[in-house]
């Protein structure tokens, strides 16, 4: 996959994982776009950038996403590249009767999954007449075995692991459009404070190691820990649950 003169969408692209590949790409002569719900936080980001456009979408949003849709084709036919960045993520126990999990598993599986199926299926029409496209899918570790303080999330995680195996196996038969999928593990961003994302390794690190998969056509990018995490998983997933819930 190459990772120049490219024209890349990235959601959720104003801070943290989105940001550090919005940075980075624009560096190495790719036109990007980014978007995200708030304005401000979109206009300050693209300010700070070089060739990124920044449009306002929510990717939860069905009208939304038509309109971003639109725009993409009328102003962005050179697009080939589009990574579902955006996420988001609840921190509860699940047995807690008070958590009212169905509301945060529905927001999560919404965000986290069923958005991207959405957009994906919108743009595939533009990415398959373009050469060299992709579609990059970032997942988690927690997409082998789920996390006790992020349950339902874990699951919307899974869910778009298996999406991504199965969307790559059916576009290798008839079209060009590869699919990448981006799997860190705790990573420093505001996102992930809240379940000690201090310790986590750097979004610039994420990014880079994205940049590096891709250019090496790695359809499952594995990123820090979870390159040793998953070798766990493959020999005992009750090793690797109780590992990433010590």
């Amino acid at each position: 996959m190459k990772t120049q003169n490219n024209t890349i969408l990235i959601t959720g692209g104003s801070a943290g994982i989105g940001f550090e590949m919005a940075k980075l790409f624009s560096q190495n002569g790719n036109k990007v776009i980014i978007t995200g719900r708030n304005a401000d936080r979109l206009t300050k980001a693209a300010a700070q950038l070089e060739n990124v456009t920044s449009i306002v979408s929510d990717v939860t949003n069905a009208e939304d996403t038509a309109q971003l849709v639109d725009v993409l084709k009328k102003d962005f036919p050179s697009l080939n590249i589009v990574i579902n960045n955006a996420g988001f993520a609840h921190v509860y126990n699940l047995i807690d009767i008070e958590v009212e999990a169905f509301q945060k598993a529905q927001e999560e599986i919404v965000t986290n999954y069923l958005s991207i199926v959405r957009l994906n299926e919108k743009l595939l029409p533009l990415l398959k007449q373009n050469e060299s496209s992709a579609i990059v899918n970032v997942s988690s570790i927690v997409s082998f075995a789920p996390a006790l303080s992020i349950p339902t999330y874990s699951s919307s995680k899974a869910a778009l692991h298996s999406y991504s195996q199965i969307l790559r196996f059916a576009l290798a038969k008839s079209t060009n459009v590869k699919v990448f999928e981006l799997m860190p593990p705790l990573v420093d961003t505001d996102f992930s404070s809240e379940i000690g994302g201090n310790n986590g390794i750097k979004p610039n690190v994420v990014a880079e190691r994205l940049f590096e998969g891709l250019a090496n056509d790695e359809f499952e990018i594995h990123v820090g820990f979870t390159e040793d995490f998953y070798k766990l998983y493959l020999s005992s997933p009750e090793k690797a649950l109780e590992a990433l819930n010590s």
